[in-house]
């Protein structure tokens, strides 16, 4: 009789460490890297190297910049600092309350033509080094792609990824986090111009 009042609690516990186990979450909002059709999972990404100019990026296929091609341009940080375009946890798709900051970015460059942009992709400290290396550059390159939809040539657009390594705000809580999953825009000048 004891045995039997035991087993059903054990039972059920066991179903349900079962059914737990079971599922596996899976990273949701994630761009999909070009050359992996079907591979939208984060562990379903092979290591690699940063992208190298002329490999197709993005949906556009457009390639990328070479990383000389804005060398000695004068580098402003604050001039583009309000339009900054925060991300979900885990996630490289720009959400519909951030795009107008995509907008305006691209309104300035379109009254601004000679200037350039760089797009620097960043991350929270969660995860490990290479995968924010590799979400920050989904998401820098998530928003060159939204400029070059809005009108702007793909050579005025340049991105990098810095992971987590330059978070904009110390701490290790969710306040934190969402102010250091960003993209931020740096505005590039012509040699001549500065």
């Amino acid at each position: 009789m004891k045995l039997t009042k035991f087993a059903k609690p054990l039972v059920l516990a066991l179903a349900f460490t079962v059914a737990a186990a079971g599922c596996h979450k899976h990273p949701s909002g994630v761009t999909p890297l070009p050359g992996y059709a079907g591979k939208n999972k984060l562990e379903d990404v092979p290591p690699s190297g940063p992208i190298r100019p002329g490999e197709e990026v993005g949906s556009t296929g457009t390639p990328s910049n070479d990383p000389n091609s804005h060398a000695n341009w004068g580098e402003h940080t604050d001039i583009l600092q309000a339009d900054t375009v925060y991300f979900a946890f885990d996630s490289s798709v720009i959400k519909e309350d951030e795009k107008p900051k995509v907008a305006a970015v691209a309104d300035y460059l379109k009254g601004n033509t000679p200037n350039a942009v760089k797009v620097e992709g960043h991350c929270d400290e969660r995860g490990t080094a290479e995968y924010n290396r590799s979400l920050g550059e989904r998401r820098a390159l998530a928003i060159r792609e939204e400029l070059i939809r809005l009108g702007i040539a793909p050579t005025r657009v340049d991105t990098i990824s810095y992971g987590f390594d330059r978070p904009a705000v110390q701490g290790h809580d969710e306040a934190a986090w969402a102010k250091n999953r960003r993209g931020v825009f740096v505005v590039l000048t012509p040699p001549t111009a500065q």
